[in-house]
């Protein structure tokens, strides 16, 4: 009991440092330490009641972060409680997702739309025999830049360092062969 009263004591310690500087500085050291004790607990509410580690990492920073400005800007009235005002902003963050997560429910039942913008169609999956293809009927080089920038993710400057050209030759060489490769699955230019 005694540990608990001091871990208490230590929190509100840092957190009477953190609001006396105020917004005139920051005590970096103080927020560090406070967030490093208080984190554990947080990321652990956020677990029992979001059931998400990512979310509950997600609930951890936010609460955090809304606690830091609270106590610089001097809006935590009892330093003392900060524990409780961190575990208690947790708990509303949660209520208020849940709350935002039903909400949008009921309007996608009261309103069930196509999410697409209106004008926009969902774009049909290239016929992968033709752009096989169509690839192959691309020059070696051609083939290379494309398949290395699209499919490898590459940027110009590293296709370009491998295949022992300029960064401009390969952004070239890259449009000329996109534009092939668009006319022929077009049915412009060579048959599948």
């Amino acid at each position: 009991m005694a540990a608990k009263q001091q871990e208490e004591q230590d929190d509100a310690a840092l957190a009477r440092r953190i609001a006396a500087t105020g917004r005139a500085g920051r005590d970096a050291v103080a927020e560090a330490e406070l967030c490093r004790r208080l984190a554990p607990r947080i990321r652990l509410y956020g677990l029992k009641h979001l059931r998400s580690e990512p979310a509950a990492r997600d609930l951890m920073q936010d609460v955090l972060v809304l606690l830091l400005t609270k106590l610089r800007s001097g809006a935590v009235r009892d330093p003392e409680q900060v524990a409780s005002f961190a575990l208690g902003t947790a708990r509303q963050l949660v209520v208020d997702g849940r709350r935002g997560e039903r909400r949008r429910e009921r309007l996608m039942e009261a309103f069930p739309v196509d999410l697409l913008p209106a004008g926009e169609e969902e774009a049909e999956p290239p016929d992968s025999k033709r752009l096989a293809h169509c690839l192959q009927a691309l020059s070696e080089r051609e083939r290379s830049v494309i398949v290395m920038t699209f499919y490898d993710d590459r940027p110009a400057e590293a296709v370009a360092a491998e295949l022992g050209l300029t960064a401009g030759n390969v952004r070239v060489i890259r449009h000329r062969g996109l534009e092939r490769l668009r006319g022929c699955m077009q049915g412009e230019g060579g048959a599948a």
